[in-house]
């Protein structure tokens, strides 16, 4: 919890305020996981602090939610392409990835239970940028980095939201597919995946998971 409250409150993800006239307070929770390796055994225990989206109203709260998934038969497309060419498959996985979409709309949350401001329990959060759980937090999260990609002269595939290419005139490539917050590449040059993996850990605060050990869609 200490850990998710830091990653918070360093992404620069709200500010404490007053509550505006008319404006609702959308409610937070705790919820908590355990993650486990390929092996099946504990790799770590996670805190979440989600909003509680179900009480935000279309039109008033948010509007537009929607954010693409890479397809499954896009997964082994890749993973197949790469026993092909003897790739490596690098993996990077997005810490708190919902924290970096910026919000559009005024986004008021109660203080998360557990770290009140001790004297200024009445106040609440403005949101600068989305949290798990809100509806637009997806949506939030995928413009932004679909923006980083571009920005560092990435196409998106025209049938496949999620997939991005980087062509060099020497015939170099750097594949990339986002799976919701992480991200699997593939490339034929080692120079330019060290400088997309740079790239991202500059934009956004990753765990580098280096090769691909496995994939779990669920």
């Amino acid at each position: 919890m200490d850990s998710e409250i830091k990653s918070i409150e360093k992404n620069q993800t709200w500010t404490v305020t007053e509550l505006p006239a008319g404006a609702k307070r959308i409610g937070v929770k705790w919820v908590y996981k355990t993650k486990y390796t390929e092996h099946e055994k504990i790799d770590k225990y996670k805190a979440r602090l989600v909003a509680k989206g179900y009480s935000q109203k279309y039109g008033v709260d948010y509007t537009e939610v929607f954010a693409p998934v890479a397809r499954m038969d896009t997964v082994w497309m890749i993973i197949a392409l790469a026993v092909h060419k003897n790739w490596t498959i690098s993996q990077m996985n997005v810490k708190s990835a919902f924290l970096h979409g910026e919000l559009s709309e005024d986004v008021y949350v109660e203080q998360p239970k557990g770290y009140e401001k001790k004297g200024s329990e009445h106040l609440v959060y403005k949101l600068h940028k989305a949290l798990y759980g809100l509806k637009q937090a997806p949506r939030a999260w995928f413009s932004r980095i679909e923006a980083h990609f571009i920005d560092e002269g990435f196409q998106r595939c025209n049938s496949e939201q999620t997939l991005f290419t980087k062509r060099s005139r020497k015939g170099r490539i750097t594949i990339v597919s986002v799976y919701v917050d992480d991200l699997f590449f593939i490339g034929n040059d080692e120079v330019m995946m060290s400088e997309f993996k740079s790239s991202m850990l500059r934009e956004s605060d990753m765990f580098n998971l280096r090769k691909m050990r496995f994939f779990s869609w669920n």
